[in-house]
């Protein structure tokens, strides 16, 4: 999705190759073996430095848990890399078996984006430097807010990857491009 509107993505495993790249993706996944992952691979340090010096991010589902500042239902002892102001809780839509599809209204694109949420968190508090760019547009879950941005980092609680519209991957690329 990356590579489709013109950046080019490349894998970062190790501090000297997070050290190449302008910006970083953070992907869905499940987001407690991602930290124990990234504290066995000498990962959680570096990446947490290199969010709070600037470097534009953006976390898709287990990626908006890393990102923020504060989870709800973590396992104990759970960090995250932080960077928005949020407090996250982790499942909020349910198990594996409540997945579900949705259009979201996405205030920054001219029209819905039809999201697919997998076992997807939810924004429960957002601070005021946050803008909140995305809710549930129906269903039971209306209002809920599903995608935020604070600076250059951005963080969608669905899988924009999986869809065939780049629309949510364009607008990061640009923001990294205008940082």
């Amino acid at each position: 999705m990356l590579e489709g509107v013109g950046a080019t993505a490349r894998p970062v495993r190790r501090p000297d190759e997070l050290a190449q790249v302008d910006a970083l993706v953070i992907p869905g996944g499940e987001s407690t073996t991602m930290y124990k992952l990234a504290n066995i691979f000498e990962m959680f340090e570096p990446l947490r430095e290199r969010v709070d010096a600037g470097m534009p991010a953006f976390g898709t589902c287990a990626g908006m848990i890393m990102l923020a500042d504060e989870i709800e239902d973590g396992i104990e002892g759970q960090r995250t890399l932080g960077g928005l102001d949020v407090v996250v809780r982790r499942n909020a839509f349910g198990r594996q078996v409540d997945s579900f599809e949705s259009d979201v209204d996405f205030t920054v694109l001219d029209r819905p984006f039809h999201a697919l949420f997998i076992r997807a968190p939810w924004v429960e508090r957002a601070a005021e430097g946050v803008e909140v760019l995305a809710t549930v547009a129906s269903g039971p879950s209306l209002g809920r807010i599903v995608a935020v941005r604070q600076g250059v980092i951005m963080a969608t609680s669905f899988h924009p990857e999986i869809t065939a519209d780049d629309r949510v991957h364009r607008y990061f690329v640009d923001l990294v491009r205008s940082s």
